[in-house]
Order: C-alpha cells, then structure tokens, then sequence
C-alpha cells in the first residue's frame, strides 16, 4: 500500500489560491465553465494552467492538463500534488482524462495530493482515491522487465 503523501498548510494555500487565480484566465466562452489548476512539482515549483475551450469542443484542454503540460515543458516530470479550482461548483474534480494525465507524472514511491476547492480549506485526496489501481509508466516498465518480454518464456514448472 502507497503511504499517503503530507503537505503542508502554506503549501497547500498556496497550491489552492494558484488555482484560484488560474480559473480566472480561463477560456471559456461556450461552457462558462472556468477551471484553474496549479501543480507542486518536485523541487517545491507551483506551476499553474486554466482550462482553454475551442470552437472544435474535442480540441479543448481542461486545466489540470494545461497545468500539466507547463510543468513538463519547463523541465518537471514529476507532480507531487494538484489544486483544482471550479468556482462554480466548489469540489470538483478532475476528470478521467486528466487523472490518467496526472498518474503519469506521479511520485515514483509515493502518491499525488489532489486539493479540490470548496471555498474553503480545501478537500484533501489522494490520486488514488480518484484512481483507483491505475495503469501507468511503472506498469509499462514492469511488462518490460518481465522474462516474457525479454524474449524467453517464464518456467510455470
């Protein structure tokens, strides 16, 4: 089992009022809909993105990718925690697009803090309460690891 990640107060406000302040930049004009998101990244970097709609709907980004995806063209690929911020409807959370986006960039020996904001303190999760028994990197690198893969079958007896 997965300990459950700590983070600390200042740094968890500070992760809420980022997704705050994202959710106000939101492009939004067909859902009315904004939703700002900030990442902690693993050298303590809080990395914001807001949700970006299209006239084409498939084309849209929600905010936790685009928060995402900044970390990663800065250089981050791993996430301790998310805020997620939805002033319309306080306690959403990410949809399954975007946890299977944020599984990907995970701590490697631990799980993400997902903060989702209630107008308050926030609500504080896990990524695996969102996501339960996930596939991601670490799955790909055990499949490759495997005997089977490596060429030679495995020995049932």
């Amino acid at each position: 089992m997965t300990p459950r990640p700590d983070l600390d107060r200042a740094t968890a406000d500070a992760l809420l009022e980022r997704a705050r302040e994202a959710a106000r930049n939101a492009y939004v004009p067909y859902s009315e809909f904004p939703v700002g998101a900030a990442v902690l990244t693993e050298d303590g970097s809080i990395i914001a993105g807001c949700n970006i709609e299209n006239a084409s709907y498939p084309l849209t980004i929600c905010g936790e990718r685009s928060a995402v995806a900044a970390a990663v063209s800065s250089g981050h690929r791993e996430i301790r925690a998310v805020a997620v911020s939805a002033p319309r409807v306080p306690g959403t959370t990410p949809c399954g697009a975007c946890r299977q986006v944020l599984n990907e960039f995970r701590p490697v020996n631990g799980d993400m803090v997902v903060i989702l904001d209630d107008g308050k303190s926030g609500i504080h999760l896990t990524l695996d309460d969102l996501l339960p028994r996930a596939f991601g990197p670490r799955n790909l690198e055990a499949a490759a690891a495997s005997p089977a893969h490596a060429g030679g079958a495995a020995d049932a007896g």
